[in-house]
């Protein structure tokens, strides 16, 4: 008898467990609610180094002795010979908000001014020295980025036109 009554005793508390909840209505969220993750429309495609060849980049950038130094999956960087020497960079970012490399250049001395390249907005910034500028382009909810530094040799003329040439370049072979 013993065992028939524990056997009963335990389903017992088995349907008073399973059946306990919140008292309230099941489909109600207890939590805080949280909207969904926006999901990132991704842009077109900027292609291999923004599309633009290291001869385009040596001509464009006005740098005789650059050579491509790295190309990864996002970007590439050139450079010539020397001590502090004249580089230019291509960066493309997926999902990223070209509001956070703004305020990150902002930080760093460049002052951020509003363009348009090809009817895509962007921003363009010049170190107070004339040396370096960064030039993004918004690409739906991507963007890609062209740096130059002149090295520690200046070479005359603002690094933003040259930027601005090799990003217009871009923005007209966008796939």
């Amino acid at each position: 008898m013993r065992i028939p009554s524990a056997i009963i005793c335990g389903m017992t508390l088995v349907v008073m467990l399973t059946s306990c909840g919140s008292g309230g209505d099941s489909d109600t969220p207890t939590g805080p609610h949280r909207p969904p993750p926006k999901v990132a429309s991704l842009g077109p495609f900027v292609g291999e180094c923004g599309h633009v060849t290291d001869d385009e980049v040596r001509t464009l950038g006005g740098l005789s002795q650059i050579a491509r130094v790295f190309k990864n999956a996002t970007g590439c960087n050139w450079e010539a010979a020397g001590m502090s020497p004249p580089s230019i960079t291509f960066a493309s970012y997926r999902g990223s908000p070209i509001a956070r490399e703004k305020a990150w250049v902002s930080s760093v001395g460049r002052e951020p001014e509003t363009i348009d390249v090809a009817g895509r907005p962007g921003f363009m910034a010049l170190d107070p020295g004339g040396t370096v500028c960064d030039l993004a382009v918004q690409l739906d909810d991507d963007f890609f980025e062209w740096s130059m530094s002149t090295g520690l040799f200046a070479l005359g003329g603002n690094p933003c036109d040259r930027t601005r040439k090799l990003a217009e370049l871009t923005v007209g072979r966008l796939q």
